[in-house]
């Protein structure tokens, strides 16, 4: 009995979403926010239990993958910004066979299979994205807890990344997304924001009312890990001023409806990021510089501006004659 009083989990609705918290005696509390129920109690559900597994203390010679994940997952991935991404990434990753095996059997041979296996599902930036997540929880182990081994996931080939999209939206399909998406008022005010604004996904569902000052808007947590103030359009006023924040939605959510509004329109090879690429487009083609553009993008280094400006020799002939 006294054991459930130390450890338990509390879940409570609110503005519309389920919160969870998870509490044991003498460590911090454990919370995070879903906007379905049965998600929710899921959760609590699996926290407690690797609460209870992380409780055995296991000894670091009998230590498994699994642990060093369920471990991270408790301490380190409810105090990051991407908790939610990073957790679904982490739960997956729990589903291959080797995370069974002792720490010290894994070697860089099984990221390098697990690699092989993950390219022929992901592009290879998803797979840097996700397999960074694992190079930062072995780091953690040696750093942090005592571990003494060789992070075998810093010796593995990383795949090139080809970023170079020149994605720009039609006028049929910025007509479909803005103009013809009148059943979810919620995703089409981000995506008007996001063509407006040029911010990522992630800025944009962190917006606070008290971040909105006259026509500017304060981004404090950026991909960059700098804050930055950008300015307003009036319609992106509007639109901040008419709506529900932060917006009541998480990033998985946000996914998932933008994933069906592209297939209630055919719409191809589309991407939510590339609502960024379509807005810093867009500023160049209203004629704002470059430092005036970076302002607003946040890029430190205003040569990744470059590949937005669509500049061609011809362009320039006039200029110069």
């Amino acid at each position: 009995m006294a054991q459930k009083e130390e450890r338990m989990a509390s879940i409570r609705k609110r503005n519309g979403k389920w919160r969870v918290q998870v509490r044991r005696a003498n460590c911090k509390s454990i919370t995070k926010t879903f906007t379905l129920k049965k998600y929710a109690e899921r959760w609590a559900r699996d926290m407690e239990q690797k609460l209870d597994r992380q409780e055995l203390r296991i000894d670091h010679q009998e230590a498994t993958l699994r642990d060093l994940v369920n471990r991270y997952l408790i301490e380190v991935v409810p105090l990051k910004r991407s908790n939610e991404s990073e957790g679904i990434v982490l739960q997956s990753f729990l589903k291959e066979k080797f995370v069974d095996l002792s720490i010290y059997k894994i070697n860089a041979e099984h990221f390098a299979k697990y690699r092989d296996r993950r390219l022929k599902i992901v592009k290879p930036a998803t797979f840097v994205r996700q397999i960074g997540i694992l190079q930062h929880l072995y780091n953690t182990a040696i750093k942090e807890w005592g571990f003494e081994f060789k992070n075998p996931v810093k010796s593995i080939r990383k795949p090139i990344i080809r970023n170079k999209r020149n994605r720009r939206l039609t006028d049929t399909e910025c007509q479909q997304i803005v103009g013809g998406n009148y059943s979810h008022q919620l995703l089409r005010s981000i995506i008007e924001l996001a063509l407006e604004t040029g911010m990522r996904r992630g800025e944009l569902l962190r917006i606070q009312r008290d971040h909105i000052k006259d026509q500017t808007l304060l981004i404090p947590y950026a991909k960059n890990g700098e804050s930055r103030i950008i300015p307003l359009t009036k319609r992106a006023r509007q639109i901040l001023d008419h709506a529900s924040l932060p917006f009541p939605v998480s990033a998985n959510g946000l996914r998932l409806a933008w994933q069906r509004l592209r297939m209630r329109f055919s719409i191809k090879d589309l991407h939510f990021h590339d609502l960024r690429h379509e807005a810093i487009s867009r500023f160049f083609e209203k004629g704002l510089s470059v430092a005036e553009v970076a302002l607003i993008s946040g890029h430190k280094d205003v040569r990744m501006l470059f590949r937005y400006t669509h500049l061609k020799a011809e362009d320039i002939v006039g200029k110069i004659n």
